[in-house]
């Protein structure tokens, strides 16, 4: 199993339990792929260093877990689709 973290960029317009729910499904795909949540680190409501599709600021996720590529994939796959995810990056570790 690789090391891969993903930083997630949720839409800031959510209220605190739909920006929950959204981290939770997120987490749970992950595991249901057969990966292993290593660390979630949520950062809270931040201001974007330039506007995306004008938003300003959105809510920062940063999940460490453990998977096959597969995982990394579907996870990228899922996150294309949604409409909360304003931006994502998911990135290997090689530690």
């Amino acid at each position: 199993m690789r090391n891969y973290e993903a930083m997630i960029l949720v839409r800031p317009n959510l209220e605190e339990e739909a920006f929950l729910a959204v981290v939770d499904k997120f987490t749970n795909l992950i595991t249901q792929e057969g990966g292993e949540i290593v660390k979630v680190d949520k950062w809270g409501k931040r201001r974007l260093q330039y506007e995306i599709n004008k938003i300003k600021e959105a809510f920062y996720v940063l999940v460490y877990f453990k998977g096959e590529p597969a995982v990394a994939q579907e996870l990228e796959r899922v996150m294309k689709i949604s409409d909360d995810i304003v931006r994502f990056l998911v990135i290997r570790n090689e530690e």
